[in-house]
């Protein structure tokens, strides 16, 4: 089980249809109090519909194979979820929505907008995965893995492609990391293109923790981009792609998270979620610095969070 630049190819031409082109906006490092003088590209892919990546996933996995009318089912802490719900309801299918009980009221107040039978069950994701894995076993519905599949992790990837045609002389790109699925996908995609960098909240830190034992490790996420980021474990698919295809990862505190919301917010009119503003949080905390002159790809890839948590 594996994905390749051909799979993200033909993942692209099923749902270019079905998902927007979000933009990339070149900012000044100066602008968010960076003294490192250089390039920043953000890729917006929380102007995508749902407010998330996730949508290219859900519709690579719903397009795939297009006769299976079978009902999705989907666990979530809340992107994902809305973003199957969304795809369930352009293909005409129903669709069933596990969710923690932490999830965001913005997430859940979309996810419902949508008109799936929505759940929300258990404190922990991990509770909330086992009642998911009962209701597949019980329906024999179709599964759509928010990070762990091959089609989830090829539809992610078309991130990387659209990107790399947007700003083609990027030297790195930073972006965050749950469970895996949009990092792994990117790092296909730019196989042959600028280096990948991955980010995560020290609280919620499962590739580092992959990395360094050399597989998946079950850990309680605690950092308050966990709704977004707080998967229990890379998957075995993500764990193998990121160890290939993913140069470096780093580790930052949620006030540097918060203060790059804020920035974003502030620079750019940005509406950044925690896990959305985790990558640039990265820069901003120093974390890393690159080369003077090099030009950084940042991925701003959710938007779905209670505008009054928005930090000053």
């Amino acid at each position: 089980m594996s994905v390749t630049l051909a799979d993200i190819l033909e993942a692209e031409a099923a749902i270019r249809p079905h998902v927007r082109r979000t933009p990339v906006m070149e900012v000044d490092p100066a602008d968010f109090g960076i003294e490192w003088r250089g390039r920043i590209s953000l890729k917006l892919e929380c102007m995508q519909h749902t407010g998330s990546f996730k949508a290219r996933g859900a519709f690579a996995t719903l397009l795939t194979p297009p006769d299976d009318r079978r009902p999705a089912v989907a666990v979530s802490g809340g992107n994902h979820g809305a973003a199957v719900a969304y795809a369930a309801g352009a293909l005409g299918l129903e669709a069933t929505i596990f969710v923690p009980e932490y999830a965001p009221r913005r997430k859940l107040d979309r996810i419902r907008s949508y008109g799936p039978d929505l759940r929300v069950v258990g404190d922990t994701i991990a509770e909330t995965m086992n009642a998911y894995r009962a209701h597949l076993d019980e329906t024999g519905a179709r599964a759509v893995h928010p990070y762990d599949a091959p089609l989830t992790v090829a539809g992610q990837g078309t991130v990387g492609l659209e990107w790399m045609e947007q700003a083609p002389d990027m030297d790195a790109v930073l972006v965050a990391i749950g469970g895996g699925g949009l990092i792994s996908g990117v790092g296909v995609a730019m196989a042959a293109g600028p280096m990948v960098i991955g980010v995560e909240p020290v609280g919620a830190a499962c590739a580092h923790e992959a990395r360094r034992v050399g597989a998946p490790v079950e850990a309680v996420p605690t950092s308050f981009a966990k709704d977004s980021l707080g998967a229990p474990a890379l998957g075995t698919l993500t764990h193998e792609l990121i160890d290939v295809h993913v140069e470096d990862l780093v580790l930052v505190e949620d006030d540097a998270i918060r203060a790059a919301q804020a920035m974003l917010w502030r620079v750019c009119s940005v509406a950044a979620e925690p896990g959305g503003a985790c990558a640039l949080a990265a820069l901003i905390s120093g974390v890393v610095t690159p080369e003077p002159g090099a030009h950084i790809g940042v991925l701003v890839c959710g938007a779905n969070f209670d505008l009054g948590t928005l930090p000053d």
